[in-house]
């Protein structure tokens, strides 16, 4: 279906030509006419499917140009979503009086107080600073008509689920709702409950966005030998845009110092970061000033970047879906890329769960050699050099070569040039990165069968109480004993001193 079939303003219409679409995604086509119809509406899509756009048309179509006041809210998990949503709305109200605006934590407040003076009809905002805007009612919620929950999945896992039910309870004259998340936890479910009213549920099969557009792989390899391949990796394919992921904060500032400390050109973002360096750090990687970004999932989640050629998830995410979030990053748009995996052999078991989630296969790969890294360096100065010879031959350079030629064999002269193109002093250099324990697959996912619940039941019930008694009989006489191992030994510790000090 063609954006051009919908009943719209034509001026939306034209900002959506402008922005050079023309066919409607799978979820755009689904969503758009049911939410113009004023049903609430649950999108179950991954990142680059469209949604903004799904969500963005028929909150325009909505909006009352004659009342002054907010009108719709977007909210959303991260300051960096929250960013490019508004951009993207205000794309859309191209041809309009009005505008978006967005509010987040870590921008000065007194800014965006004054935005919200300005009158956007559209707020694009996350939760704790919609909440703040609330309570000083320089957002009214009985003027709002319009609710969009974006990401919903990750404001639960960020622990913002509390503020989302506040807010919509806040909130009774919503004409429609809708709520995207890639996945649906319980506590999401619970919301379309509670809030939603015969919601339309838009489900696109994960594998329609993971399998056909990111080739994906795997090595399996101990936690010592994982940033020797990342480096190798690295120069074997010369990737033109790589996104790597790290479990931690502290993983990600480790990779970024040792990348940096081979002589690498990498930056990375992560939750600690004054917002002001992630914006110009994310800026540099968009028009690919950086090559490399190492980046958590949160910092990088609702990153709009196109062109991302490589993921490589140095370490798993603690949740499997994660890793479709992850991956989205490349193959977007048509195109197609490709994730690499790190995986433990202890964590083989969290990578089956993976490739069940996804209905999808994860393909083994070896670990790239030395000599795999070296050659392809050797490969690309002998490309260097051809592309040298093809060039204009300048006449200095042409007088050098033949006096080196009277000196010097050929072949001696060329592997000199060789070695002063591939030479890195850097490559060698040690570098700290803390261990990180494998990991285990959590056990929400395991499916163990009854008779195996039973039997550990029963074995658990008797271990249990055995290992009660035997402590209480222990500890019992002089010794109070609270179950608590800390206040057991202190207790052990105390009662010991006092038997000293009776006996001096």
């Amino acid at each position: 279906m063609e954006f051009n079939q919908l009943e719209v303003d034509k001026r939306i219409l034209k900002a959506i030509e402008d922005m050079g679409f023309t066919q409607m995604t799978k979820v755009q086509e689904q969503a758009i006419p049911e939410a113009l119809s004023h049903r609430d509406v649950i999108g179950q899509s991954q990142t680059g499917t469209g949604k903004t756009v799904a969500f963005g048309i028929p909150i325009i179509q909505n909006i009352d140009e004659g009342d002054e006041k907010v009108q719709a809210i977007i909210i959303t998990p991260t300051r960096e979503l929250c960013t490019q949503v508004d951009s993207q709305i205000n794309a859309l109200l191209k041809y309009y009086d009005f505008d978006s605006s967005a509010i987040y934590g870590g921008e000065d407040i007194g800014k965006q107080i004054k935005r919200i003076k300005k009158r956007p009809r559209v707020l694009v905002a996350t939760p704790g600073r919609l909440m703040d805007m609330i309570d000083r009612r320089l957002v009214k919620t009985e003027n709002i008509t319009t609710v969009v929950i974006d990401e919903a999945d990750e404001l639960l896992s960020m622990g913002f689920i509390e503020d989302i039910e506040k807010i919509l309870s806040l909130i009774p004259n919503r004409k429609f709702t809708m709520l995207f998340s890639a996945t649906m936890p319980d506590r999401v479910k619970n919301i379309t409950t509670r809030f939603m009213k015969q919601p339309k549920h838009i489900k696109i099969n994960p594998k329609t966005v993971t399998v056909d557009t990111v080739d994906q792989k795997y090595i399996e390899l101990s936690e010592n030998q994982k940033f020797d391949a990342l480096c190798r990796l690295i120069d074997i394919y010369q990737m033109p845009l790589c996104m790597i992921f790290g479990r931690t904060k502290r993983r990600v500032d480790e990779l970024i110092n040792a990348l940096k400390t081979r002589g690498y050109d990498v930056e990375g973002i992560h939750g600690d970061m004054k917002q002001e360096k992630r914006e110009k750090v994310i800026e540099r990687f968009k028009n690919k000033q950086i090559k490399i970004l190492v980046a958590t999932d949160v910092a990088a989640r609702g990153l709009d970047i196109s062109g991302v050629t490589h993921v490589i998830n140095f370490d798993l995410p603690q949740e499997i879906e994660s890793y479709v979030h992850r991956i989205g990053r490349t193959g977007r748009a048509g195109k197609t890329g490709t994730s690499i995996t790190f995986v433990h052999p202890k964590e083989m078991e969290f990578l089956e769960e993976i490739q069940k989630y996804t209905k999808s296969r994860v393909e083994k790969i070896s670990a790239p050699t030395k000599y795999q890294a070296q050659s392809a360096v050797m490969e690309r100065a002998k490309d260097k050099i051809k592309d040298g010879i093809e060039t204009e031959r300048q006449e200095e350079l042409g007088k050098i070569a033949k006096n080196l030629l009277e000196e010097y064999d050929a072949v001696d002269i060329i592997i000199s040039a060789l070695k002063l193109l591939t030479k890195n002093d850097k490559k060698t250099a040690k570098v700290h990165l803390t261990f990180e324990t494998p990991l285990r697959l959590a056990k929400r996912y395991k499916k163990a069968s009854a008779g195996y619940r039973r039997k550990n039941e029963k074995e658990g019930s008797y271990k249990k109480n055995y290992h009660k008694d035997l402590s209480e009989r222990r500890y019992k006489k002089d010794r109070p004993y609270n179950g608590d191992k800390k206040s057991r030994n202190n207790n052990f510790r105390k009662n010991e001193h006092t038997q000293k000090s009776s006996e001096k």
